[in-house]
């Protein structure tokens, strides 16, 4: 999208949030399409903004990892989906979670659902958007219902095996000796789309092919097509995409300021290239935009340390320009994404300090790791002395050859 509709969709969202007008047709296009990678069948969103409904779009996770730094680009997209009036679903898909190779149990996955949403919901908050029309559902609240297997098996009937791993070939692990789960998460996560009767699903462009999947096997089972909204892939703080395992890629949204700014400092950030820069990426599909919902000024940078006057910034074209050029360096824009981060997860850190439910939650989806401690074994070294012949034998090995018979022999 253009610097131009950027901003023009900020100022929308201001206004969305203070409640002082109703949004036109088009500013809440506007603040749907901003910052969007692709939309597949844009006009079904239209069409039901013309009926004057407001258009319901999910988003989906399994409830694994501990969310991260990397859900605030899609959090900030709902954030601007809920801006625009839409209501938004958040599909707690816990079900998944427990068939992800069986790692987690059912009991876990149910805490760690809790945790998510408690998380996703004083995210949204913390960027100043009402909640009012945003809904959490669990998959197992339906995913077992005899109509939704049923369906399942219909579409198993109607999909081969080829378009299911082809639709699944981006957000699926694949090897050589798959489980048959692979196949079948595509099904569910289309079938997902009319069980949740919603307009549109939300999700990341590696979802493309799944999506494409999903307007060709629902008008087989007589439902109809969606429309479907990505945003882009955001590279994690090492150029790699954020992963809830690979800590030095992530930051945890409950990091303390200097545990932040640590991964921050030690992010890569080569100088004068911005693309698949992970820290300029952070700051045109995170920063930004949350700081033109909070009604801020912009990404601000400290340069006193120099005795200069401080940049800010309110698109991200002119950073990309002066990252390029040199005016900010690594050094400069290391600190100023630290000090934004902190300023934008204090709100979510002080509400888990003050729910004790919320830390007890916590504590049961995410267990601290028991590290077994393997024994050593201890060696028979004898006594020692010269002369004092072989290691004597531990009680045990004497045991052993106690109770071992001896070898038979033949009568002569």
């Amino acid at each position: 999208m253009t610097t131009d509709s950027t901003l023009a969709a900020t100022a929308d969202a201001k206004l969305a949030i203070s409640g002082d007008n109703k949004l036109t047709k088009e500013q809440q296009l506007a603040l749907i399409n901003v910052n969007l990678a692709e939309v597949l069948n844009p006009e079904i969103i239209e069409k039901v903004i013309d009926e004057g409904r407001a258009p319901r779009i999910y988003w989906g996770t399994a409830t694994t990892g501990r969310p991260h730094c990397g859900y605030l680009v899609p959090a900030i997209k709902i954030a601007q989906l809920l801006a625009a009036g839409c209501h938004v679903i958040v599909l707690l898909a816990d079900i998944h979670a427990v068939l992800d190779n069986l790692k987690s149990t059912v009991e876990l996955v149910g805490y760690r659902a809790k945790y998510y949403e408690r998380t996703i919901t004083a995210l949204l908050k913390a960027v100043g958007v009402p909640t009012d029309k945003l809904e959490f559902v669990l998959g197992s609240s339906y995913q077992k219902s005899p109509d939704y297997i049923m369906d399942v098996y219909k579409l198993a009937t109607l999909v081969s095996e080829h378009d299911a791993k082809k639709a699944g070939a981006e957000v699926v692990k694949q090897s050589d000796n798959a489980p048959l789960s692979g196949l079948l998460y595509p099904i569910l996560q289309v079938l997902d789309e009319e069980y949740l009767k919603v307009d549109a699903q939300f999700g990341g462009v590696d979802q493309r092919k799944l999506f494409a999947a999903a307007k060709d096997w629902l008008p087989r089972l007589g439902y109809k097509e969606r429309a479907h909204i990505m945003n882009p892939m955001v590279p994690g703080l090492q150029g790699s995409k954020m992963s809830s395992s690979d800590p030095d890629s992530k930051i945890d949204l409950l990091d303390a300021p200097e545990v932040v700014t640590k991964k921050i400092r030690k992010a890569e950030a080569a100088p004068k290239v911005t693309e698949g820069n992970g820290l300029i990426s952070f700051i045109e599909y995170v920063l930004l935009p949350a700081a033109q919902l909070l009604g801020k000024e912009g990404f601000r940078v400290d340069r006193s340390r120099d005795n200069l006057e401080d940049l800010v910034y309110t698109d991200i074209a002119k950073i990309k320009a002066d990252y390029e050029s040199d005016v900010l360096t690594p050094q400069l824009i290391k600190p100023a994404i630290s000090a934004a981060i902190n300023e934008l997860l204090a709100p979510i850190q002080t509400a888990f300090q003050a729910s004790p439910e919320w830390q007890e939650i916590a504590d049961k989806a995410y267990p601290p790791e028991v590290k077994v401690k393997k024994e050593k074994k201890v060696k028979n070294k004898g006594t020692r002395y010269p002369g004092g012949g072989a290691p004597a034998k531990t009680q045990e090995a004497a045991a052993r050859e106690e109770a071992t018979p001896e070898p038979a022999t033949e009568n002569a």
